[in-house]
């Protein structure tokens, strides 16, 4: 395993990040592994190096966060973990969502709860919240730091503009500045190298791509990719509007590209889709999810 420094914190992080939306309970999604099904995995991962991890009080409603933690009881110091807010957790509570103080301070102690933590080493916001000022947002947030709460701040999921006030807000108040971008950013989707990259290399912000490999639309030849499971739950709504915006910026030729290129190396295509993403300077650690431990290695 290769290791870097995460954007400014000074914290050593491995340059692949395991994505634990995929440990859970399948009652979320038919594709989540329930905790017998995911303890095996994580347990590879650190043998193989990984020590940081991403995960969210969403997935799963919690029960990600439950098994992380489970699963790095006794060596929490060693490993860095990440975890999001911002997603409403209960449909009959309004304050269970968004970015207000009391829907931050009970959802941070939610998570710090379900991961056995005292303190979590990254707090992430998972989308920009358009009904909360971004101030008090920040204010909160920083307060939490102070608390030892949380050892860094993050964020995940907006314009360029938005992240770039947040910056500018924090060092005007002189409160804790977002460390880490968590964007969406792979061989299919680029469009966050015509601002954002630029502006985390300028800041010195950490970069944390989600969906390296497409929803694993760069794993395989287009033509199988709704074969999967995941990929028939692709397939719906919101998620195959997303397939449809790879295919329409020609999805399907980079995928035939990468394909050739793996049977021309003799490796599989993930490791091309990954290998192009290292390779992109502003790229801290890109964020990978896997239902198997072959998958992992």
């Amino acid at each position: 395993m290769e290791y870097t420094t995460l954007g400014s914190t000074g914290m050593e992080v491995s340059r692949l990040c395991l994505g634990c939306m995929s440990f859970g309970t399948p009652d979320w999604r038919d594709w989540v592994l329930d905790e017998e099904e995911s303890q095996p995995i994580i347990e590879r991962a650190i043998n193989l190096g990984i020590n940081f991890f991403d995960t969210a009080n969403m997935y799963s409603t919690g029960e990600s966060e439950r098994i992380i933690g489970d699963a790095l009881a006794g060596r929490r110091e060693e490993m860095v973990v990440a975890t999001k807010c911002y997603f409403q957790m209960d449909e009959s509570n309004p304050h269970s969502g968004g970015l207000s103080r009391k829907a931050i301070e009970q959802e941070l102690a939610a998570s710090l709860d379900r991961l056995g933590m005292d303190t979590v080493d990254l707090y992430q916001i998972h989308r920009w919240d358009y009904e909360t000022p971004i101030e008090e947002t920040l204010r909160t947030l920083d307060d939490a730091v102070r608390r030892g709460q949380v050892r860094h701040l993050g964020a995940s999921s907006m314009w360029a503009r938005q992240f770039g006030k947040a910056l500018h807000t924090s060092d005007s108040l002189g409160l804790d500045r977002f460390v880490t971008m968590q964007n969406h950013y792979n061989l299919l989707y680029r469009e966050e190298e015509r601002e954002m990259l630029p502006l985390c290399d300028r800041e010195g912000i950490g970069v944390v791509p989600w969906s390296p490999l497409a929803r694993g639309y760069l794993t395989r030849p287009h033509e199988e990719f709704l074969e999967t499971t995941r990929g028939k739950y692709m397939n719906d709504g919101q998620f195959a509007e997303r397939i449809d915006t790879y295919r329409a910026n020609g999805g399907d030729e980079i995928n035939d590209r990468v394909a050739e290129l793996a049977a021309e190396k003799g490796i599989t295509m993930a490791q091309i889709a990954l290998a192009w993403l290292l390779h992109q300077e502003p790229v801290d650690a890109p964020i990978v999810g896997t239902t198997s431990v072959d998958h992992l290695e």
